[in-house]
């Protein structure tokens, strides 16, 4: 799954990783992502850190806080690199941060250490 507000992250996301032979979800923010998580039970997670209403933080806490969904693989996507906002990821139970703009490489790489069944 991924969750982003930018249609243009999650285009890019989308083609990657299908281009992988992922099955790929989208969402536009966490309220949607919530919505579409306990229908479809993504095998992983990235979820962008600035987003309305419901920001990534706030949304994989949320994630994490679910019995059902708390081995979850759950990585940050942002374009913020900061010590703080990585640690900050950390506190709130995301598996990896990721900096955006990623590369093709580096979102396989996430999948491949993190996916209950690699690519």
């Amino acid at each position: 799954m991924v969750i982003d507000d930018s249609n243009t992250i999650r285009r890019s996301a989308e083609i990657f990783l299908g281009q992988a032979g992922c099955e790929v979800i989208l969402a536009e923010d966490g309220f949607d992502a919530l919505a579409k998580i306990t229908d479809f039970h993504p095998d992983l997670i990235f979820v962008d850190v600035m987003m309305p209403r419901l920001d990534g933080y706030q949304t994989c806490s949320l994630i994490k806080k679910h019995p059902r969904f708390k081995a979850t693989p759950v990585i940050m996507l942002s374009s913020k690199d900061g010590l703080f906002d990585r640690a900050r990821g950390r506190m709130v139970g995301s598996d990896e941060y990721l900096t955006k703009p990623f590369t093709k490489d580096s979102l396989l790489q996430a999948v491949g250490q993190h996916a209950r069944q690699p690519v």
